[in-house]
């Protein structure tokens, strides 16, 4: 049985834009029978996204938009605070820290860039909309590689977590797919064709939200960890890098107690039982990086 915890929002976000999507193209193929919107060029039969969310699902799009960002950006907020309190595999350096936190900025500003574009409406604001729009591309995108970069320094650095190997491929692909896809649909902009650069605006938008949905995987270890420095989990828990002077190795480290107090230890020296001293995460990483003192 799922317990609740922070994966619920990424899930909650990538649904609601999903069935924002959905709500959409469904309106406009089935109550609207392919209208052509006096947003659409002449010769263009395939609606935009945005051409039916300037029509009178227009607060539906704003809505959408505002609650699927946001709730998305509180995931990005979660993961950095999870791997800082230890509830999740912590960043163990300046570049991790760095790179999270440059993900959580260029999330905003897509976020900012998805908002504006929604309020901005193809119809009345054509220039300010697509600046918008290539706004929230360019933030999402940065963001992804952002995480991406953090996530494969994750993995190499904790080979035995694979739920970190398998969130880096997932965001990998999704950036050169989209890279990929955004290149196409600027230059079938720009070239004028309006249909093929509809059906790949649709196809962006609905990959965006499997994209969101990728963020369940790197949450979901958390509802094991309810204590800070306690992360836990049942083949991916936390294991401190081995250190020569810390007293065993990877493989000799057990968690004594759970999440009511135990600490992690070695099975080496000073290992003892009875010394309920909370050490964090980030301890045994600055002892397996310094310098062993028998040196």
């Amino acid at each position: 049985m799922l317990r609740l915890s922070y994966w619920v929002l990424p899930v909650f976000s990538g649904l609601v834009w999903l069935g924002m999507l959905l709500g959409l193209l469904i309106y406009w193929c089935v109550d609207t029978h392919f209208t052509h919107y006096s947003s659409m060029s002449p010769g263009q039969n395939i609606a935009y996204i945005s051409d039916v969310g300037a029509s009178k699902l227009k607060p539906l799009f704003i809505a959408g938009c505002c609650v699927t960002t946001v709730s998305l950006d509180l995931s990005f907020l979660s993961d950095h605070w999870l791997r800082h309190r230890g509830r999740l595999v912590p960043n163990a350096n300046i570049t991790e820290k760095i790179l999270s936190i440059f993900t959580i900025i260029f999330a905003a500003i897509g976020t900012c860039g998805l908002i504006l574009l929604s309020i901005f409406d193809t119809v009345r604001f054509k220039k300010l909309h697509d600046i918008f729009l290539l706004l929230f591309i360019a933030g999402y995108v940065l963001s992804a590689i952002c995480i991406c970069w953090q996530y494969q320094r994750l993995g190499v650095r904790y080979r035995e977590h694979r739920v970190l190997r398998l969130s880096f491929w997932i965001k990998l692909v999704f950036v050169i797919v989209e890279v990929l896809l955004a290149i196409a649909f600027v230059a079938c902009n720009w070239t004028h064709h309006t249909n093929a650069a509809a059906v790949l605006e649709w196809l962006i938008a609905f990959l965006f939200s499997a994209y969101i949905f990728s963020f369940f995987v790197d949450l979901y270890p958390a509802v094991r960890t309810r204590k800070a420095g306690a992360y836990r989990a049942h083949g991916h828990g936390y294991h401190p890098p081995y250190s020569p002077g810390g007293g065993g190795r990877p493989r000799d480290m057990e968690e004594v107690g759970s999440d009511d107090g135990g600490r992690l230890t070695g099975g080496g020296l000073g290992a003892g039982v009875g010394d309920h001293r909370r050490e964090s995460p980030n301890e045994y990483l600055n002892g397996a990086e310094g310098v062993p003192s028998n040196f």
